[in-house]
């Protein structure tokens, strides 16, 4: 479920910037890409040059949605369900910059307008309102799942003091970022279990009752 909501907001962002790119900026769809922003300055560094990258950098539980009840009644009786987890995901959106561009770092920065102008605009995504995602199409993922996906995305402001902590923990050189809190993820293991019906109430109070009568 992670993997398919971050996808489909890469997606959408995508397209958004690609549509409304500078004419001179050789950026393409393909170039907003899900990756760990923590390999910029490993070996294979150049590949993730003049990007937008979208990185996973910590997940919360939703402790307001984390004691429902975990039975639901059927006909034949009671099902026993562990209840999901709802998940909000911090992501790291940084717009690297071009080796061989002039102006890289103004191309960068217009970059980061372009992602903060599009989650200004749109905060809310399913699969039914994101067209330009490939979630929609993806056979590997349960209709089941698709229908979930209900993203919320606000705007995450950090202090100078945990700038320099994730950065520092990422090991690599600051680039232009924002970032991103995404509600609600729903994490669930499909298995349940079968109890039998509850007869205990129902034996006692014939008990009582064979007792009055007499």
């Amino acid at each position: 479920m992670i993997g398919s909501a971050l996808k489909l907001l890469r997606d959408e962002l995508s397209n958004y910037v690609f549509q409304n790119k500078r004419p001179t900026d050789a950026i393409t769809e393909d170039d907003i890409i899900l990756h760990n922003i923590a390999l910029m300055d490993g070996e294979t560094h150049g590949d993730l040059n003049n990007k937008i990258i979208i990185t996973l950098v910590n997940t919360e539980e939703e402790s307001t949605l984390k004691n429902n009840s975990n039975t639901i009644r059927t006909l034949n009786g009671t099902r026993y369900v562990e209840p999901p987890v709802f998940l909000n995901l911090y992501i790291l959106i940084s717009t690297t910059l071009g080796q061989d561009l002039q102006d890289a770092y103004e191309f960068a920065l217009h970059r980061l307008s372009l992602v903060i102008q599009f989650f200004q605009a749109k905060k809310s995504f399913t699969v039914k309102n994101s067209p330009f995602t490939t979630v929609s199409g993806d056979i590997t993922i349960s209709q089941e799942e698709k229908d979930e996906l209900r993203l919320n995305v606000e705007l995450y402001t950090l202090t100078f003091e945990q700038i320099n902590h994730l950065w520092g923990s990422l090991g690599g050189k600051q680039v232009p970022f924002a970032m991103y809190k995404v509600r609600l993820v729903k994490i669930q293991e499909n298995t349940e279990e079968d109890a039998p019906v509850i007869e205990t109430i129902e034996r006692i109070e014939n008990m009582i009752n064979a007792d009055c009568d007499e």
